[in-house]
């Protein structure tokens, strides 16, 4: 892959944008990209998703069969995200 090199002056100009807060940057004339467009697209190699820590109510037997079943390395809350994930992931193949 060949590396395009900046001159001073764009290095500026993308030093100066970089320092400007998001709302200052004014991205209205940048049109969405369609859902379609990201129909396929998966979160590359290296980069797991942002965890977020939450407290949720779940039937207790339901917690329970996750804890007999999740295996001992990552535990039932992995396992009980990665249920999640697969179905938010069919939910927007079968909505696009």
């Amino acid at each position: 892959m060949s590396r395009t090199v900046l001159s001073a002056e764009e290095l500026e100009q993308l030093a100066a944008l970089a320092a400007r807060p998001d709302h200052e940057i004014d991205t209205d004339d940048i049109p969405e990209a369609p859902a379609e467009n990201w129909r396929h697209a998966r979160r590359g190699p290296g980069r797991p998703p942002v965890e977020q820590a939450v407290t949720i109510r779940l039937d207790g037997d339901v917690v329970s069969w996750f804890k007999r079943h999740a295996s001992g390395k990552e535990g039932y809350q992995a396992e009980i995200s990665r249920v999640l994930r697969r179905y938010v992931d069919e939910a927007v193949k079968r909505s696009a």
